[in-house]
């Protein structure tokens, strides 16, 4: 087993400005300081690789620029244009939530080409499977405008790509940050040759985006599944929500290649989610996620780094995707995982069942 990593410095080079956790200095009383969507945590989780020689086992995936024609595959030519312009000058704010300083559009290039790099090396067979520890993000964007700290939509470029350079088929996406993967839904809502399936926190952010009712349209009807899990979901809800909705969705249209926008902003210890996941639950989701992998599309499998706001847990929540991506085990214990397992809220409760009983519905549906 051969597992590919993506990683640059300059994607720690990203300027997301001051700001009290999101909120910019408007001159009011949120004093500002460090933007929640900062280098730190990607900083972390590189280095909890280093330490624990775990880095020693990944096969290096040089980043490369996305192309223009590549960013166009989704984003409007005005959008991209703005960004660029902007990037060239001081800076600015991609759309919602999305500042950003100069220079910014040649890193965010380098994000979405570091995800199409890592897809390339899939498909090549260099590795079996890859993570691309990329910065900016990528699953809010919007093909006309930037939101929730995402300039390019990494993973849908790199789906785009797959499908349109690499004669790629059938693709699935299984997004598991505590937000909706809205950007994502929008570049495949009338697709019905792309599964979208996103597991968050049940109307965080976007505002009322990410409902159940959102299925898709046209061609693409049937193919978006959202898994709206309410506040304080912990392990046994998302394991539920995996074993339920994705596995069974994911059988059912057998894709080729799957993507997993991974963001470890799920975990108990977020400043910006609710949620109850730990080191444990990303590890169990990622066991199963390469199960249906191997059984459905030879292992072809890409994780390209989304949100994830504590420094401090967030490369925990890492190093456990990154043991069972590799299948080598550090010897590394989560040092956070027993005051975690002394909470409440770990196990699968009725109003959690009940939402995601109604996606296991809409899963049946998928062809």
């Amino acid at each position: 087993m051969t597992t590919g990593f993506v990683f640059h410095e300059r994607y720690l080079w990203h300027d997301t400005r001051s700001a009290a956790l999101w909120m910019p200095w408007d001159g009011g009383y949120a004093q500002p300081g460090e933007h929640a969507e900062n280098a730190e945590t990607k900083r972390r989780f590189r280095n909890l690789l280093d330490v624990t020689e775990l880095m020693d086992h990944l096969v290096s995936i040089k980043p490369r620029m996305a192309t223009e024609d590549e960013i166009l595959r989704f984003h409007t030519r005005d959008y991209h244009d703005r960004i660029k312009r902007e990037s060239a000058e001081n800076g600015g704010n991609g759309g919602e939530t999305t500042p950003f300083g100069p220079g910014s559009y040649e890193i965010a290039l380098l994000s979405a080409g570091g995800t199409i790099a890592a897809t390339d090396a899939v498909l090549d067979r260099a590795v079996r499977n890859a993570y691309a520890l990329v910065r900016p993000p990528g699953h809010h964007a919007e093909a006309d405008r930037g939101r929730g700290f995402c300039l390019f939509g990494n993973v849908a470029i790199a789906a785009m790509h797959a499908r349109a350079a690499r004669g790629v088929g059938r693709v699935a996406t299984v997004d598991w940050d505590v937000h909706h993967g809205n950007g994502t839904q929008k570049a495949f809502y009338d697709n019905a040759d792309v599964l979208t399936i996103s597991i968050h926190q049940d109307n965080n952010y976007p505002a009322y985006s990410g409902g159940l009712e959102e299925r898709g349209e046209g061609k693409g009807e049937g193919y978006n599944i959202n898994i709206p899990l309410p506040p304080g979901a912990g392990h046994g809800a998302y394991v539920a929500a995996f074993e339920r909705v994705v596995l069974p969705a994911l059988e059912r249209f057998k894709p080729e290649l799957i993507f997993v926008p991974s963001g470890f902003d799920g975990s108990v210890y977020d400043p910006l989610g609710r949620q109850m996941a730990h080191s444990g639950t990303y590890r169990a989701m990622t066991q199963l996620i390469m199960q249906a992998a191997q059984t459905l599309c030879d292992g072809r499998l890409v994780l390209s780094h989304e949100g994830g706001y504590s420094a401090a847990y967030v490369p925990f929540c890492g190093l456990a995707v990154m043991e069972e991506l590799t299948g080598v085990a550090s010897g590394v214990e989560d040092p956070f995982l027993r005051p975690i397992m002394a909470m409440t809220g770990h196990d699968l409760y009725p109003h959690q069942e009940t939402i995601i009983a109604v996606a296991a519905e809409l899963a049946a549906q998928v062809s």
